[in-house]
């Protein structure tokens, strides 16, 4: 296969039944929307997971397959986590949200996406689960529950338990959301558009760290200001998202919650690496819990971007960096 044709990747829908979920609800019909890039080899050894992180499609991160992970030494499984859009959420299938009962948590998204690499793929053992943010607090979640099924996991720029301050985060992301006029305790009536606006703002001062906004870094990406840099950049981002699902997958990260004896059950090879000015994963938090995983190796990486630097899509450097630890754990 040549490298053009390994990086277009090939879209498919598994369909899973009727999915019981650890928050007590029934998933009617519930479906996983995935993107292929490469083969698996012969022994179905070079299968790579990549959950998605928040509000992530796959045309949004898939720029890892390249310059980070080679299809054609890898299989590269990109699978969109229940309630961004793409797999079952809100948007699209028979599920509510949290004000009616309904959470979805890491360990549904890891019990659906093991039926998916066993059924469809026919492999029981996957080579790396690579994953940036919440797709890092998937990786964890495998890696503990599922730990004969894993022999490695990269997370960049993710815990496995959702932090306080990290909570606050969130919190004020639902804030911004449900305070908007169109919500009445429920549901959304309309499109919330001060609520995305504000849900927006948030998420812009938190993603970028404070050098990145003092060395005008989102000026040379070509936004007069920061006033011009939410409105042409952030905005979009999250108006694209039917807010239920923005709710939805908020409420999962909520619940993201993996204690230090889980983390020490974990045996696969894991490299766990923080940016050094992430505001919602700081190194401490990251370097604490890699403590906790028996020889993980603790990574710090130097980069103003924040908690883009774990999604580097132009940053050469960051990039390098990324692509060097990755090595070093697929080494022998």
């Amino acid at each position: 296969m040549s490298v053009a044709a390994a990086i277009k990747g090939r879209d498919a829908v598994f369909e899973l039944g009727h999915l019981p979920l650890s928050c007590g609800k029934e998933l009617a019909n519930a479906r996983l929307a995935y993107r292929v890039f490469g083969e698996l080899n012969a022994e179905r050894s070079n299968l790579v997971l990549y959950p998605s992180s928040y509000g992530a499609w796959p045309e949004d991160i898939d720029w890892v397959v390249g310059p980070i992970l080679d299809p054609l030494r890898w299989c590269v499984l990109l699978v969109s986590q229940f309630g961004n859009g793409r797999s079952s959420s809100p948007s699209n299938a028979a599920m509510g949200l949290a004000e009616q009962g309904w959470v979805i948590h890491h360990a549904d998204n890891v019990a659906a996406q093991k039926r998916l690499i066993q059924e469809v793929f026919g492999v029981e053992r996957l080579a790396l689960i690579y994953g940036w943010s919440m797709g890092a607090q998937q990786a964890y979640h495998w890696a503990a529950l599922e730990p004969q099924a894993v022999e490695r996991i990269c997370c960049l720029c993710g815990t496995a338990r959702t932090t306080p301050h990290n909570r606050l985060f969130l919190l004020s992301l639902r804030q911004a959301l449900t305070s908007d006029p169109a919500w009445d305790g429920e549901r959304f009536r309309a499109t919330p558009a001060q609520g995305l606006r504000g849900f927006a703002l948030i998420y812009a001062s938190w993603a970028a760290s404070q050098a990145f906004y003092r060395q005008g870094l989102h000026e040379a990406l070509g936004y007069t200001s920061v006033d011009d840099y939410v409105e042409r950049s952030w905005l979009p981002a999250y108006r694209r998202h039917d807010p239920r699902d923005l709710l939805a997958m908020l409420d999962t990260w909520l619940a993201n919650d993996l204690g230090a004896a889980a983390l020490g059950r974990i045996t696969a090879r894991t490299t766990v690496i923080a940016g050094s000015h992430d505001l919602y994963f700081p190194p401490d938090d990251c370097a604490a819990e890699a403590a906790c995983i028996p020889g993980a190796r603790f990574e710090r990486l130097e980069s103003v971007l924040g908690h883009r630097a774990g999604n580097p899509r132009d940053a050469p450097s960051e990039q390098a960096m990324i692509r060097a630890s990755l090595e070093r754990l697929l080494s022998p």
